[in-house]
C-alpha cells in the first residue's frame, strides 16, 4: 500500500456521468473511489471524533456528524430537514433566516424514487440528483415543483397515504427486489397529484442511476468504526453512501461523517 490520506472524513461526494462517480472528502483531500473497487485498502479510526460545524472535539455524534449543542440550535438540523411540513420560514420563523433564504425559501422537488421499493421525497433544486445517488436509487423522477420546503413538505405528507417515505438500506444494497412498470408508476402519481396539487406537477422522465458495483455481499453485516477501528479489505462496489466489501461487511460512511480516518491503499 502506497497511498495514504489522514483526516476528518464526510458524505461521500458524487457525480452521475454515466456510472456515479465517487469520491471520499478526508482533510482537505478528495480521494476517488471508482479506481479503487477490486483492490485492498485499509481503514483506521484514530478514535477521535469532531463536529462538522463547530469542529470541536466530541465523544459522540448527532444527526451524522453534530455535537450536541449544534444538533440543538444549528439551521442544518431544524426538524424541517427530516418533516419539511414543520418549516415556518415562509412565515419568518427560523433558527437562521439567512440560512433558510437560500435552503428553504428556494425551489423545492418532491420525487419519487426507487431503492428496491417506490418512496417519495422532498429536496432542493440544487441536490439532484445527489439527494436520488445518497439513497442508493435506481431510477427517480420530479413530481413537482414548488416555491419553498414547506408546501413541498405538504404534498409529501398527502402522498406518504398510498407510499413510503423511507429506503430500506439492506434491500437497497441486496439488489434483491423486481422492478414495477414505471411509466404506470408515473401515471398512478400524477393521479394522486391531480386531485389537489395540479399546478406544481411538472412533466419529467424518470432517471437511471447505475452504481460502481463489481459483487455484492451475500450476507450484509454493517461495519462501525466504534466497534471494528481497523478494517481491510477488498472494495467491490459503492453504494449510496456505502462502502462494500468481500467479507460481506459495508460501511456506511455518512454514519462516520466527523471521524477521524486515515485510508491505506
Amino acid at each position: 500500500m502506497t497511498n495514504s490520506y489522514h483526516g476528518i472524513i464526510k458524505k461521500l461526494h458524487s457525480s452521475l456521468n454515466g456510472e456515479v462517480q465517487y469520491s471520499l472528502p478526508i482533510g482537505s483531500d478528495l480521494v476517488d473511489l471508482n479506481p479503487l473497487i477490486n483492490k485492498k485498502i485499509k481503514l483506521s479510526f484514530s478514535g477521535e471524533i469532531f463536529c462538522i460545524k463547530c469542529n470541536n472535539k466530541i465523544k459522540k455524534t448527532f444527526a451524522q456528524g453534530y455535537c450536541f449543542p449544534c444538533f440543538r440550535d444549528a439551521p442544518e438540523t431544524s426538524e424541517c430537514i427530516l418533516r419539511p411540513e414543520l418549516c415556518r420560514a415562509h412565515e419568518g420563523e427560523s433558527r437562521d433566516m439567512e440560512w433558510s433564504k437560500k435552503y428553504c425559501l428556494t425551489d423545492q422537488h418532491i420525487y419519487m424514487s426507487f431503492t428496491g421499493n417506490l418512496k417519495i421525497g422532498v429536496t432542493r433544486f440544487s441536490q439532484i440528483p445527489t439527494r436520488w445517488v445518497d439513497q442508493g436509487a435506481t431510477k427517480a423522477i420530479i413530481l413537482c415543483t414548488t416555491p419553498n420546503r414547506y408546501l413541498a413538505g405538504v404534498i409529501e405528507v398527502y402522498l406518504k397515504q398510498f407510499y413510503s417515505d423511507r429506503t430500506h438500506w439492506i434491500k437497497m444494497l441486496s439488489g434483491k427486489f423486481e422492478e414495477p412498470d414505471f411509466n404506470q408508476c408515473y401515471v398512478d402519481v400524477k393521479k394522486h397529484l391531480d386531485t389537489k396539487f395540479s399546478k406544481y406537477i411538472i412533466d419529467s422522465k424518470w432517471v437511471d442511476i447505475n452504481y460502481p458495483i463489481e459483487s455484492i455481499p451475500e450476507k450484509i453485516k454493517s461495519l462501525s468504526f466504534d466497534k471494528e477501528p481497523i478494517y481491510e479489505d477488498i472494495l467491490t462496489g459503492i453504494k449510496g453512501q456505502y462502502l462494500l466489501f468481500k467479507n460481506n461487511k459495508v460501511l456506511n460512511i455518512r454514519k462516520h461523517t466527523g471521524y477521524v480516518v486515515e485510508i491505506n491503499y
